[in-house]
């Protein structure tokens, strides 16, 4: 049966015009070579491999749930994590360890030149509207991509990560959970919340970030790669969250919009413990043979991530909209 969910975003290429149609039972599938002539970060594979994706999660409106197991639609989305994987593989440097990438992590840079520099010195309200509508196909499903790994690790490791995501979906409480807390934020910011709703305007630089998460969470043989991936993004957060917060108190946001950086700063700062020393620690313990991986982890997210800054800083610099349509005015919190 059909249910309620997001609306399908437009097409942006031969391919996930292939795989919208084929949703909605008007189309069949191409067939799964199409995949490796399309450019790997280009919207069209990333489009596609995110409709795939998402059946996993909340799905789309007028699309029926069990497309979630359809064959045709695995083995393209199989075709299009190949071919993505593959760019992956070869663009992201090698680190020596798994202590080398992580030490990387750790030194933060005297004079910063990231988003969250920028938008903490000299960034606009509109920026930080669009930077929040870009992570909002994240954080409103935030953490969900790496509960995927909890059924692939046991013991100290299974332990850890099970504790930090705990508290992302707010330590019981429904108030608390981090996608919540991200709503309020939109929300002061005069952003619509409603979940997938700036699917059709985030840049594909935007998509392969939230791409890379499940393509590793839904891999038992990538699980090393994910607990990479999941550290990276947790050592990184503290300080990049202080600058939002001090971003969003500049800008005069909203109590919300501080709120919930405030939020990482503290609660990340407790989780890059636990992820090093139990999660890292406890799966390399437990299965030495996939450092490489959790290395690659680390790699790929810097990668990704320093893509996507570089088409926020590149946009926001020459005075345009980094989303491919810019957002409506909206009303944002009046203090």
């Amino acid at each position: 049966m059909a249910h309620e969910g997001p609306r399908l975003p437009a097409a942006r290429g031969p391919l996930s015009t292939a795989v919208r149609e084929h949703l909605l039972g008007a189309g069949p599938l191409p067939p799964a070579d199409a995949a490796a002539a399309a450019p790997a970060y280009g919207d069209d594979l990333q489009l596609a491999l995110y409709l795939c994706y998402e059946l996993h999660y909340r799905g789309f409106a007028g699309v029926d749930a069990d497309l979630e197991w359809d064959p045709g639609l695995l083995r393209l989305r199989a075709a299009l994590e190949d071919r993505f994987l593959t760019a992956l593989r070869a663009d992201t440097p090698v680190h020596d360890s798994v202590e080398d990438a992580v030490a990387e992590l750790l030194v933060e840079p005297v004079d910063g030149g990231g988003v969250s520099h920028f938008l903490r010195d000299e960034g606009e309200l509109w920026q930080l509207r669009e930077y929040a509508a870009q992570r909002s196909l994240y954080h409103l499903k935030e953490a969900d991509p790496h509960a995927w790994v909890l059924p692939r690790l046991w013991g100290r490791a299974k332990a850890g990560m099970a504790a930090v995501e705990f508290d992302e979906y707010g330590g019981g409480r429904p108030d608390r959970v981090h996608a919540r807390l991200f709503a309020d934020l939109m929300t002061d910011l005069g952003l619509d919340t409603a979940y997938g709703r700036y699917l059709d305007a985030a840049c594909a630089e935007t998509l392969a970030t939230v791409n890379v998460m499940s393509l590793l969470g839904l891999h038992r043989s990538l699980r090393g790669a994910l607990v990479g991936h999941f550290a990276t993004v947790e050592i990184t957060s503290s300080p990049g969250s202080r600058r939002l917060a001090e971003a969003m108190r500049r800008a005069d946001a909203g109590p919300a919009a501080e709120h919930f950086y405030d939020e990482h700063v503290e609660a990340d700062a407790v989780h890059e413990q636990v992820v090093r020393h139990d999660v890292i620690g406890g799966l390399l313990e437990e299965e030495p043979h996939l450092a490489a991986d959790v290395a690659f982890g680390v790699g790929v997210t810097t990668l990704l991530e320093d893509r996507l800054a570089a088409r926020l800083l590149a946009s926001w610099r020459a005075g345009r909209s980094s989303l491919r349509t810019p957002l409506p005015s909206g009303t944002a919190h009046v203090s």
